[in-house]
């Protein structure tokens, strides 16, 4: 039967760090509280010369070459990001042009922080199908380009950063298992940039009202993520006849430690096999997943047929799990 299995990852981080003390000079806030709400030491931050492409290309560059092959053999080219260099063309369009993935079809996907999930469910379809060979899958932010850094409940959670991942059909066991997605409009307007489209246009007006920058309501978000993520991992796991104990490491969403401790406690998940670097790198929306995979591949002990899981929450309001089989 045929697979998408991924046969290469790579990740980017940009050199700037923003930690909590940095932050404290900037909005009324301090270090203690950040890290017992959120769990975040430090964030990165993009530098002034780079846009989501630059990140998408770098981290692009890793995935291929662990995956041993050139940019014009990629068939197919998404990148997830709720910060596209500009509104069109996409920015699967213009990391396509400074890759040089010639001979690939390019789309931008925007399911928030479930972007990387949303991305991996469209390729596997596209490959299994027999459409295309092999693909890449990018997720990647510069959420410092819309963080309003003069609101403290908002500017301590988001960070930049890019992860990308190498798929190719084979004839196999291993790659993506299963993957669960959901959506919920009703829950829209709890997180959002409510300015820049065709709702709001730029105006003078919605410039000064700070339009332009991300709006969330964190209490609602906050039970909602729980919920949704709980679903979305309980979903892959039954739907495939696992049990917990089954899966090697989760992935999770980088959003809050709070939320995360809360999903592995109601899963029934020890925290030894959840992995986090959200003290690290902050949230960085579709990337969290994206990078989070890469650094379990590179920094755990991996081995062929392990199971890992993917779960992840965002605006929309979106949920997914997906299943890999390595």
């Amino acid at each position: 039967m045929y697979k998408a299995r991924i046969i290469g990852t790579g990740s980017y981080l940009p050199e700037k760090i923003l930690t909590n003390s940095d932050l404290e000079k900037m909005v009324d806030t301090n270090d203690e509280w950040i890290i017992t709400r959120t769990g975040i030491r430090q964030r990165r931050i993009a530098a002034d010369n780079q846009a989501t492409s630059d990140l998408a290309l770098e981290a692009s560059k890793k995935a291929l070459i662990t995956a041993g092959l050139k940019p014009e053999e990629i068939e197919l080219l998404v990148v997830a990001t709720i910060t596209p260099d500009m509104p069109f063309p996409s920015t699967a369009c213009v990391l396509q042009a400074k890759l040089g993935a010639k001979n690939a079809v390019c789309f931008d996907l925007n399911a928030a922080c479930t972007g990387f999930i949303y991305g991996l469910s469209c390729v596997k379809q596209y490959l299994q199908m027999g459409t295309y060979k092999t693909a890449l899958v990018v997720a990647a932010e510069t959420l410092s380009s819309v963080t309003d850094w003069q609101d403290r409940n908002t500017c301590i959670l988001f960070g930049d950063g890019a992860g990308a991942a190498v798929l190719r059909r084979e004839e196999t066991q291993r790659g993506l298992m299963e993957i669960y997605l959901n959506s919920d409009g009703n829950y829209q307007g709890l997180l959002n940039m409510p300015a820049g489209g065709s709702r709001i246009p730029a105006t003078e007006n919605s410039v000064k009202e700070r339009l332009h920058f991300l709006k969330m309501k964190g209490n609602e978000v906050f039970k909602i993520a729980i919920q949704s993520m709980i679903k979305a991992a309980n979903e892959v796991v039954s739907r495939n006849n696992l049990k917990w104990e089954d899966v090697k490491f989760i992935i999770p969403h980088q959003a809050n430690t709070r939320i995360i401790n809360a999903v592995a406690k109601r899963v029934g998940v020890s925290m030894e096999r959840v992995f986090l670097n959200i003290h690290k790198y902050g949230n960085m929306s579709a990337a969290t997943t994206a990078v989070g995979l890469d650094e379990v591949i590179r920094e755990k002990d991996i081995k062929e047929g392990d199971l890992l899981m993917l779960v992840a929450f965002g605006a929309g309001f979106t949920s997914g799990a997906c299943l890999i089989r390595w």
